[in-house]
């Protein structure tokens, strides 16, 4: 019976785990969020060429009309990507870098 038990937990957690792979395909960024969420809007345009962000915050992106929501939430103090890996598919966000600079809760 316990055998049982540790399979259908150790089944739901590796699932879970799936299920939220799938739908958070780059969580070394951070996660989507509801736009009622966001801290801030960033509307990211032709002349857009990079975005300033701290880790902790969540912001709304409103590229061409769409918008998305992305809390970020960085394995590094800092880091720098294309923000083409957090949108959302059929979102074009052109070649826009978003830099993530360290939580100012945590800066010394």
């Amino acid at each position: 019976m316990f055998n049982a038990l540790r399979t259908t937990i150790i089944a739901a957690a590796f699932l879970t785990g799936a299920a939220h792979a799938a739908v958070n395909p780059n969580p070394q960024f951070g996660m989507a969020e509801s736009n009622a969420t966001a801290d801030r809007q960033v509307t990211i345009n032709a002349n857009t060429k990079s975005v300033n962000v701290n880790n902790g915050d969540t912001v709304a992106f409103n590229v061409n009309g769409k918008t998305f929501t992305w809390h970020f939430d960085t394995l590094h103090a800092e880091e720098a990507f294309s923000l083409a890996k957090i949108a959302p598919a059929g979102v074009d966000t052109g070649n826009v870098t978003v830099y993530v600079g360290s939580n100012p809760l945590y800066r010394g």
